[in-house]
């Protein structure tokens, strides 16, 4: 039952967000992808913005939560995984619904000219999903490495992490580029992509600690 659920709800929690994505851009004049952060498509200016916030994001948050949880009951249980799979249910899940309830600003303020109260709290939900997220993914990625039937797994954590921490660094650096949506979307790709891989490897392997061989001398 719980491969299932996993399954259902890693795989309801990507759709939904990257569905939302599209189409809430495609209903928001002139938006573009690759110029505009996401959260622009939630602003206090945005088109349809309760239907975006709470229709599509919102539900988005709480599936990435309820999949972490499960995903934690799935696979064997370490002190890295349990810390890896908390950071993805505050960091993602908590942090993407913190977003949606305290929306930027028109136009997502991008001059940070006097913030609202709600602007500050989304931005900074947002600096630590981007410094939390990757590295619990890492973490995740070195607790599978004792995991049965799961190099693969391992190597596509390992590939998120770096793709998605390299990204973050050169979107921080250049927040004023022409092309900060794309980036921002290069991030959140690896986040969706490795929920996904995630959602399939732990309802379709049986996962378990690697035993360790013992040699035996017989006298």
């Amino acid at each position: 039952m719980v491969k299932s659920y996993v399954f259902w709800t890693g795989i309801l929690s990507v759709s939904l967000f990257v569905l939302t994505t599209i189409i809430g851009g495609f209903f928001y004049p002139d938006y573009s992808h690759t110029r505009q952060f996401i959260s622009e498509l939630y602003a206090v200016d945005a088109p349809n913005v309760n239907l975006v916030r709470f229709l599509g994001y919102f539900p988005s948050g709480i599936l990435f939560i309820v999949f972490s949880l499960l995903a934690r009951k799935k696979t064997p249980k370490s002190r890295l995984s349990a810390i890896g799979f908390l950071g993805i249910e505050l960091g993602y899940g908590f942090g993407t619904i913190i977003c949606v309830l305290f929306n930027c600003d028109a136009g997502c303020n991008p001059k940070f000219i006097n913030p609202s109260l709600s602007q500050i709290i989304h931005n900074l939900m947002g600096i630590i999903t981007y410094l939390v997220v990757p590295f619990s993914i890492l973490l995740i990625a070195i607790a599978s490495l004792k995991w049965k039937n799961s190099l693969k797994y391992t190597f596509a954590s390992g590939l998120v992490f770096i793709v998605s921490f390299i990204f973050v660094l050169i979107l921080n650096l250049n927040l004023d580029s022409p092309y900060k949506g794309l980036l921002q979307r290069i991030i959140e790709s690896c986040f969706l992509i490795w929920i996904a891989c995630g959602a399939y490897h732990f309802s379709n392997k049986i996962l378990s600690t690697k035993r360790k061989s013992k040699l035996v001398i017989r006298n």
